[in-house]
Formats: C-alpha cells, sequence, structure tokens
C-alpha cells in the first residue's frame, strides 16, 4: 500500500514525500470512546447534539467548550491529546461529543478506514458563551455522502490554503494550524481506503462577543471595544501571539 502526506502551514504542500512532515497512520483505535465529556448533553460515553432546544451549557474556569461532530455511514474516530478519543459507530449516521478546553494548542486527529473507500465529515464549533452562538471553527469533508476521493483531497489544499490566518469563522476565538492527512489506497486507485487528518486546535483566552457570521467580524475583531487585539490577529511583525 502506498501512503502519501500533505501538510498545510504557512502554504499548502504537495505529495511529493520531500521533506513532508510524516503522520504515520497506524492501526484503527479501539471502537469505544474514552475521556472526559463535559456538558450537560452527555451522559458516560455518549452526548446529545445541541439544538434549539438543548443547550451544550458553558465551560468554567478559563476553559471554553467545542462540539465536535462526526458524521457517515462508516466508522470514524477523533482523537484529543491525552486519553480523549471519540467513537462514532455504523449504526449513528452523525454525532456529536463535548469537550472543554483550556487556551493553548490542542491537536486533533481524526481517523476512516474502510478497504472500499472511506467516507468522513469532520465538524468543530467553538461554543460562544458570551455571544449565545456556535462559532464554525473547523470543518474537513470528503466522501460524505458517498466515497471521498483524491481529487476532493486536492480541491481541500486550495481551500485551507485560502483562510486567512487559520480563522475559519473570524467572530470567533480559535485558529486552526498546521492542517496535514495522510492516505492509503483502495483496490480502485481512486479512493483512500485508510485517511488520517490532523489539526491544531489554537485556542485564545480571550472570549469573543460578537455573533457567527457578524459582518463586522475580522482578524482580530471578535471582541469588546477596548480589549487587547493582540489575539488572535498577531503583532505587526506576522510572527504568531502566545496564547
Amino acid at each position: 500500500m502506498r501512503f502519501c502526506v500533505v501538510l498545510l502551514l504557512a502554504a499548502v504542500g504537495s505529495c511529493s514525500g520531500g521533506g513532508a512532515k510524516q503522520i504515520a497512520i497506524g492501526p484503527t483505535p479501539a471502537p469505544r470512546t474514552t475521556g472526559t465529556l463535559a456538558g450537560p448533553l452527555c451522559q458516560y460515553d455518549q452526548c446529545s447534539c445541541a439544538d434549539a432546544t438543548h443547550d451544550p451549557g458553558v465551560a468554567e474556569g478559563g476553559r471554553k467548550r467545542f462540539e465536535i461532530k462526526l458524521k457517515s455511514s462508516q466508522h470514524l474516530w477523533a482523537s484529543l491529546p491525552g486519553d480523549t478519543v471519540l467513537y462514532k459507530t455504523v449504526e449513528k449516521p452523525e454525532v456529536c461529543f463535548y469537550v472543554d478546553l483550556a487556551p493553548g494548542q490542542h491537536p486533533i486527529r481524526l481517523r476512516a478506514s474502510n478497504p472500499n473507500g472511506v467516507s468522513a465529515e469532520l465538524q468543530v464549533r467553538e461554543i460562544g458563551a458570551k455571544a449565545k452562538t456556535m462559532y464554525s471553527t473547523f470543518t474537513f469533508e470528503c466522501g460524505h455522502p458517498g466515497v471521498c476521493s483524491f481529487e476532493e483531497l486536492d480541491a481541500l489544499k486550495s481551500t485551507y490554503a485560502a483562510v486567512e490566518r487559520g480563522l475559519h469563522d473570524k467572530c470567533g476565538s480559535t485558529r486552526i494550524k498546521n492542517i496535514g492527512w495522510d492516505h492509503g489506497k483502495a483496490p480502485d486507485g481512486s479512493h483512500p481506503s485508510e485517511l488520517v487528518i490532523e489539526a491544531t486546535l489554537d485556542v485564545y483566552k480571550f472570549m469573543p462577543q460578537k455573533a457567527s457570521g457578524d459582518p463586522t467580524c475580522g482578524p482580530g475583531d471578535a471582541r469588546r471595544d477596548g480589549e487587547p487585539t493582540g489575539e488572535p490577529a498577531g503583532p505587526p511583525d506576522g510572527t504568531d501571539p502566545a496564547p
């Protein structure tokens, strides 16, 4: 089986293998959810998805609550540092999980596996406690519905490269960094049979004040008037601010 790796940093990489960072695929995790889930919608190792009548609650202690949604007709796993593994069975077309993250950088990893081609969608949303909104922090979608193709993966490179400073939702307070993936090939040679997606959630300390979709939002503009503007827009020299 041939593997190919892509890494997106400030610019988009290619599948040439050159000096690219290698992402080890390895076996799929065990088919179960582990780790600490957060909020009133979660019980034991399962959570209900938030909607107009079901509130996911608010994180405490300076942390921020995130919704992680997995969608596919296949098995999917999303992993976070520590022992957090979020598992979606084939019996459910979509599942939601809620986790609390402190300010800082948190790698997230999506794993899919199917010998005839994978189908995967990952949605990460920051829960805006102040603005009573959900910020569209990050979405990866390939082959849902259907089967992921290498053409779709190539198109995603351009899509992610066009996101200014990694702020997929300019009203939120979380940047996405270091997006990369690795894959194997299905027998038809046109679809990945194994897929690993990695990204880093760069969570900032300030609490965003504006609702998702507010047209006045831009990098560094999701806070109240008078709040410091050093995150997540970054200083004039172009270096990244410390979280």
